[in-house]
């Protein structure tokens, strides 16, 4: 069986607000709890007008209120932006608030260009072992182990859900190196996907939190009654991409008829490429890319992105999504 989660980047669309932005993620984990969902993770950016999360720990406690059972975290956390004693105590936090919910998907990413790094006064350093020291600094204060010399208050002891992320190899050898979970963006970075997973999984070694690798795959899936309605409704995520990768970034746009036919022809291949990790139309249409990516990545769990402009159909796009993970599941169970 494949766990199913989801990934939200709190779009703040075109006519919305911040507020609206934030209201409509709350309503939408609650919406993702009552039909299964395993977890559900924001992502921290910077700098850009689309996107609610950039505060992540707040925005993690605003969606942990607004839901019961289900795990909520980051995916994620750009560790080289913060201190690790900060992460803890934020975490650590969260998980006194939500005990046994709270997740700290870790990245290295600087989720902005440079000019809001030096804004957020990050130190940008070319030591290829400053991150994973910076995870192992992190462990240590929430195993309360002594290393650091630091007692962190809240975090030491905490039980909170370390996993590394990762859109080119590197994360991969990290992960695998410690021992945690990897979750590969292939929702917007596909091309390493394979190799990545491959590195993770072979180069493994089992620790405190994994005996065995456990590997999450993001996807992109928008779901609708038809295929047709499907495509439109992906048109606003298309010129959300298109605008990020010709350096304007925007707030998420509303759907447009006849998008791609509308593109360049090296723009239709370019999004071609960024959204192969991806299934967009009816149920069955759905069923099938997920079955694919599912028999190509072999993933313990799908982590599903889904960026639409209308919140009602974002909500009727993940009722979609989750009924076809039960019924592949249902029978993988039934096999």
């Amino acid at each position: 069986m494949t766990a199913f989660s989801f990934l939200d980047l709190v779009p703040v669309v075109e006519g919305g607000s911040v507020a609206n932005a934030l209201a409509n993620a709350a309503d939408l984990a609650a919406h993702a709890e009552s039909l299964g969902f395993t977890r559900y993770w924001v992502a921290e950016h910077h700098g850009m007008r689309g996107i609610a999360g950039a505060a992540t720990s707040v925005v993690i406690g605003h969606i942990a209120a607004a839901t019961k059972t289900m795990r909520v975290g980051s995916g994620g956390i750009m560790l080289p932006n913060h201190s690790p004693l900060v992460i803890a105590e934020q975490f650590g936090t969260l998980d006194a608030l939500y005990p046994g919910r709270i997740d700290l998907g870790l990245g290295r990413a600087p989720g902005s260009d440079q000019r809001v790094a030096a804004a957020i006064r990050r130190t940008l350093d070319s030591d290829p072992n400053a991150f994973p020291r910076d995870v192992m600094e992190l462990q240590s204060y929430f195993a309360d182990d002594g290393q650091t010399g630091i007692v962190a208050t809240p975090g030491a002891g905490a039980n909170v859900q370390l996993a590394i992320l990762g859109s080119s190899l590197y994360g991969a050898q990290v992960a695998a190196a410690l021992g945690l979970p990897f979750a590969f963006a292939s929702h917007f970075a596909p091309q390493m996907l394979d190799e990545a997973l491959h590195i993770y999984r072979s180069h493994f070694r089992p620790s405190a939190v994994l005996d065995t690798p456990h590997a999450i795959a993001a996807f992109n899936v928008i779901a609708a009654e038809t295929d047709a309605e499907a495509e439109y409704l992906a048109s606003s995520l298309m010129q959300s991409f298109v605008a990020l990768r010709t350096g304007n970034p925007r707030q998420l746009p509303p759907p447009i008829e006849g998008y791609v036919a509308s593109l360049p022809p090296q723009f239709a291949s370019a999004l071609n490429d960024v959204l192969s990790a991806s299934a967009i139309g009816a149920a069955d249409s759905v069923k099938s890319a997920v079955q694919a990516f599912q028999a190509r990545t072999q993933a313990d769990e799908i982590i599903v992105a889904c960026s639409v402009f209308d919140h009602a159909k974002r909500k009727r796009s993940l009722e979609i999504t989750a009924s076809v993970f039960a019924d592949i599941n249902k029978r993988v169970v039934l096999a």
